[in-house]
């Protein structure tokens, strides 16, 4: 009994300590942007308020593409995201922000049905293939990155740049420690 139990005792501190590894490279991955000049961005979608506005974690994404734009990173946006349980589609709310803030409707390419990374990656490939892009940043919250440029490589995007918004909430404790599982889910079996 005592050996099963020190057996026990081992396995769980080996997955503590990938756990922790894990989440580290995740941390230190998403906060490290990579940035560099692309033929377009692309914005995940996230919760959109029931009054139609980007949450806290949207808009901060969007802001994010604003920046970048705005200093030559990149010439499109790409907006990506399902319709959402409050009733707004997300890539029209981020289109309308964006335009609110000055970004010209044309430079906006709408991807409507990005309902997870994956639909988002495989979206924004054929976008890129109709547009004749061949590089794209990745915008998102930094815990997110990761898992992202992984679905982006999967579909056969390699030309990745990412960035990370800069807007932070406790609640990014519970997505970050959410990503663990999520990461991994997608490595096997590449659906989310």
């Amino acid at each position: 009994m005592k050996k099963h139990k020190k057996i026990i005792y081992i396995l769980i501190l080996i997955f503590l300590l990938w756990f922790g590894i894990h989440t580290l490279i995740i941390t230190i991955d998403g906060l490290n942007d990579d940035l560099g000049k692309s033929d377009a961005a692309v914005v995940l979608g996230n919760k959109v308020e029931l009054d139609g506005t980007p949450s806290v974690r949207l808009q901060g994404r969007l802001d994010k593409a604003i920046e970048l734009y705005e200093k030559g990173y990149f010439d499109y946006i790409i907006v990506s995201g399902g319709f959402g349980k409050e009733g707004f589609s997300e890539a029209i709310v981020m289109k309308e922000y964006l335009i609110e803030k000055g970004i010209s409707g044309d430079r906006i390419l709408v991807d409507g049905v990005g309902n997870n990374s994956y639909m988002t990656a495989k979206n924004t490939k054929k976008i890129m293939e109709q547009m004749d892009f061949h590089t794209v940043t990745i915008i998102s919250q930094f815990y997110h990155i990761t898992r992202t440029k992984l679905a982006f490589y999967r579909v056969g995007l390699d030309d990745v740049y990412s960035a990370h918004s800069t807007s932070y909430e406790v609640r990014d404790i519970y997505s970050l420690l959410r990503e663990f599982p999520a990461y991994y889910k997608y490595l096997i079996d590449g659906s989310r």
